[in-house]
């Protein structure tokens, strides 16, 4: 299969990039990190990648919001050419690119309106507030994938845990049009669950109260994908807070995290249709 290229966005207080680069490089693909100054300045641009992630950390310390100047800034600086970062974005989603975004990267493409995205619009029709616990949450969370989901990353990735770390992941819609949109789309595709499988609104399995026990959002075309808690932190078995007690338990157990499937599944989705291209252009 031909090796998809990830461009990682870094710089302004983004600091899970490391873990996400050895998240895509695990799963097989190229990788390079670009700081987002050069793509604000137009000094770098997308073309050549099939994956472009936003990681978590605190951009521009969150001073006005989790997410909310780094999107203000992707939507508004203008590059010498006259067009927008959000502008290439779009592009890059409708000619086949992945986006992907984790934590604070979720929080900046639902600010941008490129989640949930169900008007086509790209106006923002959701938020991330703060978490109803009240404090930041620092703790591991059950997910469950939504199999008719549009994102081929989500659809059969099934039941796993991961981490999660934020003080602002309540998703609220900003309406009944848009969350009624979004149940009929399968665009909630990632929940928290409780030990019996089933999303749930429970604190802590639900560690900040977010509608529909969203934990992940996808747009309706499959191109973009969101998600609050951290898949990268669970590359391999040992991450795991409870890993001695597993191993004995199933000494045969895997020696990959449960997270790195989801990267792994991006990758080969990216890596298909950049051979497609290819074709096409043979």
């Amino acid at each position: 299969m031909t090796e998809a290229r990830a461009a990682i966005l870094t710089g302004y207080g983004i600091n899970c990039e490391e873990e996400l680069d050895a998240a895509f490089r695990l799963a097989g693909a190229a990788v390079d990190r670009v700081h987002s100054a050069t793509l604000l300045r137009g000094h770098s641009d997308l073309a050549g990648y099939d994956i472009v992630a936003l990681p978590g950390g605190f951009s521009f310390g969150d001073d006005l919001g989790a997410g909310r100047v780094l999107a203000h800034r992707i939507r508004s600086r203008q590059l010498p050419d006259g067009s927008t970062i959000l502008e290439q974005l779009i592009d890059f989603a409708k000619r086949g690119g992945f986006i992907l975004g984790i934590c604070n990267g979720f929080q900046t493409l639902v600010a941008l309106g490129l989640l949930p995205n169900t008007e086509g619009s790209y106006r923002q029709e959701a938020s991330l507030a703060a978490n109803l616990s009240g404090r930041f949450e620092d703790r591991w969370v059950q997910l469950a994938a939504d199999d008719r989901a549009p994102h081929p990353a989500v659809s059969g990735l099934g039941s796993f845990e991961v981490p999660v770390r934020h003080g602002e992941g309540r998703l609220v819609f900003r309406d009944r049009r848009v969350r009624e949109a979004v149940i009929e789309g399968h665009l909630s595709c990632l929940s928290y669950v409780d030990a019996a499988g089933a999303p749930t609104d429970a604190y802590p399995e639900n560690p900040n109260g977010a509608e529909l026990a969203c934990a992940g959002l996808c747009d309706p075309q499959g191109r973009v994908l969101g998600l609050m808690p951290h898949p990268e932190a669970y590359l391999s078995a040992i991450n795991h807070y409870d890993w001695p007690r597993r191993r004995r338990e199933n000494p045969s157990m895997p020696d990959e995290g449960e997270g790195l499937n989801l990267f792994r599944r991006l990758v080969d989705a990216a890596g298909a249709m950049r051979a497609d291209s290819g074709k096409e252009e043979a």
